[in-house]
């Protein structure tokens, strides 16, 4: 990797790709509190400086609605010191979540990621959840769609 964090060669790839994966392997061991060897105490999400401490306790809300929640990698997209990842999420809803009380419903949604890497650190992410389709599942109708072009 140079200096400036881009990544250039093919070993840079594939060093960054372990390191994702040994980052999302330690989210799915519920390990949230062993993220900072993988994150910067600085963490921005989405725009905001949330640190590793929000970020860890970010994930732990999650685990704590669904205590059996992972991530599955389905795609990951390496430009530069950026990391696009594609995800599958499953969990068994056991606890309250976005203010909906535990249904026992197990769940799957679709997760997208970026992460921009500094330092062998993640120092930024930009994520977005299905969480439409996450309500959906928990058997809270979601709002009413403006129809179609075709519909209309």
């Amino acid at each position: 990797m140079r200096e400036d964090g881009f990544v250039d060669t093919d070993a840079d790839r594939v060093r960054l790709v372990s390191f994702y994966r040994a980052y999302l392997q330690r989210c799915n061991a519920h390990r949230f509190d062993q993220l900072g060897e993988f994150v910067a105490a600085d963490v921005l999400v989405n725009g905001r400086r949330q640190g590793l401490r929000g970020y860890a306790e970010g994930l732990q809300e999650v685990v704590d609605a669904f205590p059996d929640y992972h991530w599955d990698l389905r795609h990951l997209l390496v430009d530069g010191c950026w990391l696009s990842a594609h995800l599958l999420d499953t969990g068994t809803h056991l606890g309250v979540f976005l203010g909906v009380p535990a249904t026992g419903r197990p769940v799957r949604v679709q997760e997208f990621a970026i992460y921009r890497i500094d330092a062998d650190k993640i120092v930024e992410v930009w994520v977005v959840g299905d969480n439409l389709d996450l309500l959906t599942q928990l058997g809270r109708p979601g709002p009413a769609r403006p129809p179609a072009e075709a519909d209309v």
